[in-house]
Parts: structure tokens; sequence; C-alpha cells
């Protein structure tokens, strides 16, 4: 398994790889989520890369980008065990040297959910998988369905821009008592982590109303709402039911619709979906 630091050693590394080309972006600190992507860009590609950087410009001014849980040595270990050929772990001075100006922006589909959340998040995003896409140039890219916003702001941006790379979704990982996995759970207490898992409790509850017949999306929002009163750690950021597509707010629901939340428990802010219909 080959690391490079810089874009120059990435191209020179990757110049004769066997395609398709398969790479999974990840800001590290692997849990079994990312290792899903791994397997399954393994599974799928010649040659596999993946990508290690904990990226500034997705952070807000008061986020977590120091708190950020970090371990690059166990990062490249559990890669080498999925037999990763090339991993990118670049410096944010590689990514952004000092006189860096230019960003992408997708419009409309970041402006809910997580972009109305965290201002300027996704043109941090965007920026970051773009310039990944130039530098490693792969015929496949790899994301889970945790972030299901990001994906679909990714999708956009590769539509748009007519970026030759196919975006594959990964369904999202989950530990056995239903918490989503997140490199953020470590930060979690013990009182934290069992009161982190009214989050699935508040989706499940959405879910039951529907697969019992309800199309009234304000009723799945009450029923996560209510749910999420009953835990004195969990603090909501927002409830949502909305298109699966446009990410506009469903008053019925008559379409897939992308069922989702935002929740601060303790310092850590977790988020969370399914998708119905």
């Amino acid at each position: 398994m080959q690391v490079c630091h810089t874009v120059a050693e990435v191209r020179k590394a990757l110049k004769a790889a066997k395609r398709p080309l398969g790479l999974v972006p990840t800001m590290g600190y692997l849990h079994a989520g990312h290792l899903a992507l791994v397997k399954r860009a393994r599974g799928e590609n010649e040659t596999v890369a993946v990508s290690i950087f904990v990226n500034p410009t997705q952070f807000g001014p008061n986020e977590d980008l120091a708190e950020y849980p970090r371990d690059m040595k166990r990062d490249l270990r559990l890669l080498e065990e999925e037999e990763v050929d090339l991993v990118f772990a670049p410096e944010p001075q590689e990514m952004y040297p000092l006189d860096f100006s230019t960003y992408v922006q997708v419009e409309r589909v970041t402006e809910q959910l997580e972009g109305a959340s965290r201002p300027g998040h996704f043109r941090g995003v965007a920026t970051v998988v773009a310039k990944l896409f130039n530098s490693i140039q792969p015929d496949r890219a790899y994301f889970g369905q945790k972030d299901a916003q990001q994906l679909r702001v990714i999708r956009k941006m590769v539509d748009d821009l007519n970026m030759p790379v196919d975006i594959r979704a990964v369904p999202i990982v989950r530990e056995k008592d239903g918490l989503a996995m997140s490199s953020r759970n470590v930060r979690l207490s013990p009182p934290e982590r069992t009161a982190a898992l009214v989050l699935s409790r508040a989706l499940d509850a959405a879910r039951a109303l529907y697969d019992d017949g309800a199309r009234e999306a304000q009723r799945l929002r009450d029923a996560m709402r209510a749910e999420l009163a009953r835990e004195p750690l969990a603090k909501p950021d927002y409830v949502s039911v909305a298109d699966a597509e446009t990410l506009r707010e469903l008053g019925t629901i008559d379409r897939p619709a992308l069922v989702s939340l935002a929740v601060r428990v303790g310092p850590v802010r977790l988020i969370d979906n399914v998708t119905l219909g």
C-alpha cells in the first residue's frame, strides 16, 4: 500500500494504475462504516484509493475541527488489511495553499437541513471533493447514506459539472443497538452514548407510523419530536420529512421521503436518517 501526501505524488503513483479506479473519501478515524465503503470499492474495482483528510473548510467557527478524532497509524493499518492500493493523506496547506481562492458552490439542494444549520459547510464539502476527484481521477467514488444530503450535493455537482465519476451510495452501518456509526461517537460519555440511541428510536417511531399507513408528514415529525423530548440529554437541531430528491419539506408523503434529524447530545452533534417509500 502506497501512502502519498501531495497531489504530485498521487498523480505519479496512479499514472499506470489498473482501471477501474475506486475512491473512498474519508476524514479518517475509520470505523466499520468506512470499511464497508472500502470493501464495496475493493469488490468493484481493480485499484482502490482512500483519502484521509480532515477538511477545515467544511467546519464552522464554532464546530469541532480541533476535537475531531485522529489516528493515522491505526487508519493505515486498517486500510492495509483491506488491501487498499493507495492512501492520499495531504496536509491542509497541500489542499489549500496560502493564495487559495476558488470554491465550488452547489445551490438549492444545500439550502436546508445541514446547509441551514451549518452555513458554508457544503461549499467546503463540494470544494474538497472536487479537488480529490481532480487529483485522483477515479472512475467511481463511494459515500455513505448516513450523510444523505452530502450524497445528493455531490451527485448534483458531478452531474452539473460533467465530472466523469460514478457516485455509489452504501447503506448506513449501525452498532448492534441501532446507533449509526460515526467517528464522533468516541467523544460521547457513557450516559451520552446511551442517550444517543434516541435518534434511532425517533426514526423508528416515524417509520412505524408510515408502515401503519400515515402519510401526513407532520404526524411523523411530531412523533420524532415527542420521542426526542423523552431524552433530557438530547437537544434537537432539526427534524425533517422531505422529498428524497429536492430535500424540500413535504406536507403529504406521496413520493420517496428522506426522514432525517440532527441532535446534539452533550458536546457531540449527531445525524441520522431513513428513506421511506
